[in-house]
């Protein structure tokens, strides 16, 4: 008896649903649509004679045999990329600089994620701040950035949009006639920037209290109820309280998140498209929360 040989797109698309929760995020991250996702995944089934997927109309989850297969899935997809790399005379190289109020917290699964799904590929990645990562890719010092939109430029890709607010801690402590503590993160940080001519405008007095190197450094301060700081909500930990309205502080915009890149050759380009459909899902996910 001829044992069945299983298609390896099939394969992937069944990881990437798996690893979106969307047939939607699935394909975009594919590039195709969700109809021919859909239909790799049905052909999938019906090579292993089971179902792989429970799908309803908001959720996707893995069945009792999905769950067993999953592993092996991502295992053939390993060995795949292990075999094509063997024929690649040098490891093409990338580096991509992501804004530390982008990357977020769930940013060490997503590179994790990249790493294992790409070999042959050598990958450098900084975090700074927007301004800097994109001079720096201006300069060509980085292949790809993913950063705060910068107003003035057109040339990069929106990936998604969060709204910002005043957190704080719900022990934070203020005294009256004092200036607003304020925790931020070094300059040259746009959101620093922002949130502190928002703040003058609405004549509103304000002192630093806190300078962190990064955005776990000022969520820590907040969550310490040092101070107030403006960040999207998914950086923050689960008990940071929105004081925005309660201290009668302005509203602060909703900020788009934006793709530049220049990468064009494979596998660069397909971690690049990994990396954007992995943070979309993330940030969706948040969002909805």
């Amino acid at each position: 008896m001829t044992e069945k040989l299983l298609n390896l797109d099939a394969v992937q698309a069944f990881v990437r649903v798996v690893e979106f929760g969307s047939f939607t995020l699935a394909a975009d991250s594919l590039q195709t649509s969700q109809a021919a996702v859909s239909m790799k995944i049905r052909r999938l089934e019906q090579d292993l004679e089971c179902r792989l997927l429970e799908r309803t109309p908001r959720y996707v989850n893995l069945s009792t045999k999905g769950s067993a297969f999953l592993p092996h899935a991502r295992q053939l997809l390993k060995a795949n990329s292990r075999a094509l790399s063997t024929f690649v005379e040098a490891r093409q190289r990338i580096t991509v600089g992501v804004s530390d109020h982008v990357a977020g917290p769930d940013f060490p699964k997503l590179i994790a994620r990249m790493n294992m799904l790409s070999a042959g590929l050598q990958t450098c990645i900084r975090i700074g701040s927007s301004g800097d990562l994109l001079e720096s890719y201006d300069r060509r010092e980085l292949d790809a950035v993913l950063v705060r939109l910068h107003t003035n430029r057109t040339d990069g890709v929106i990936l998604a949009e969060e709204q910002f607010g005043w957190f704080a801690s719900p022990q934070l402590q203020l005294r009256a006639g004092e200036a607003l503590p304020i925790a931020t993160l070094a300059e040259p940080c746009g959101v620093r920037l922002m949130s502190g001519a928002l703040l003058d405008e609405a004549g509103i007095k304000w002192s630093e209290v806190f300078v962190g190197g990064g955005v776990a450094t000022v969520s820590a301060a907040v969550m310490a109820g040092i101070g107030v700081a403006a960040l999207a909500p998914r950086m923050l930990p689960f008990g940071a309280a929105n004081v925005g309205k309660k201290l009668g502080l302005p509203q602060l915009p909703c900020l788009p998140i934006a793709l530049y890149s220049r990468i064009k050759e494979q596998p660069g380009r397909q971690m690049i498209e990994e990396l954007s459909a992995m943070f979309m899902a993330t940030a969706h996910s948040s969002a909805s929360k």
